[in-house]
């Protein structure tokens, strides 16, 4: 069974009928990239962001779109619905800003031990950000 960015990839292509170069062109993204995340079976961690910029130019679609497939081909679901897609599921908060929702969504695949450090780097970072800088 596809996963959501081969899906995505795939049905673009056949209903453009393009290529994975003719993709890979207009995004400025390599050849071999298009191939590999439309054909791999297990996205095994979310591709970086110029990737899936370029991926989003080459296709012809919003980055949210591809985004959100790249991230549910991780195994991490992204909730609430894109912009302008109607349905029944109610939409959790989103930020805004796709990075933070990406980190929301992928807090519930950690062990609870692992919680807890994300949750002490965090008020660590926090606490050095609330801080002025010190001058001597």
């Amino acid at each position: 069974m596809a996963n959501a960015l081969q899906q995505l990839i795939r049905e673009r292509l056949d209903r453009e009928g393009w290529s994975y170069g003719e993709v890979a062109r207009r995004g400025g993204v390599p050849r071999s990239t298009v191939h590999h995340l439309a054909t791999t079976e297990r996205v095994v961690r979310m591709p970086q962001a110029g990737t899936l910029e370029g991926l989003a130019k080459g296709l012809q679609l919003p980055l949210d779109t591809v985004r959100r497939a790249a991230a549910e081909a991780c195994g991490i679901h992204v909730y609430g619905s894109p912009a302008g897609d109607e349905d029944d599921t109610p939409a959790a908060p989103r930020s805004g800003d796709p990075e933070v929702d990406l980190l929301i969504a992928s807090v519930q695949r950690l062990s609870s031990d692992d919680r807890r450090h994300v949750t002490a780097l965090v008020e660590s970072l926090l606490g050095r950000a609330a801080k002025p800088e010190q001058r001597d």
